[in-house]
């Protein structure tokens, strides 16, 4: 009991001294540029709107829905041990054809063209 009280007066005490010593120690003079968050080369005070490329955006939500379907595929090679491999090569095959007529159709719309 005696050491519990002891090291939670150690502990309140050192607190507070680093406490008033930070508060002692703290310099006045504030400085713009010091003050301001970095980023990396861009002035944070200006308008946080700037321009962006929607295609850049669409390029992204693209990879991201046919990253997510080629994840899909990936336990159908672990349940080729458990069940009949025609079903799953069927499956599989349907899935690879969906994914490529989604990307004929993107390049047919325009989605993945770069021209400007």
């Amino acid at each position: 009991m005696l050491l519990a009280l002891q090291a939670t007066t150690i502990m309140i005490i050192s607190s507070l001294m680093m406490l008033v010593s930070s508060i002692l120690a703290k310099k006045t003079f504030m400085d713009r540029e010091k003050s301001s968050p970095f980023e990396c080369g861009f002035d944070p005070k200006t308008s946080a709107r700037l321009p962006f490329s929607l295609q850049f955006f669409l390029i992204a939500v693209i990879f991201l829905i046919f990253d997510v379907e080629i994840t899909l595929l990936i336990p159908m090679i672990t349940i080729m041990k458990t069940t009949n491999t025609s079903n799953i090569m069927f499956l599989a095959s349907a899935f690879i054809i969906i994914l490529i007529l989604g990307t004929f159709h993107e390049w047919n719309q325009g989605a993945l063209n770069w021209a400007l």
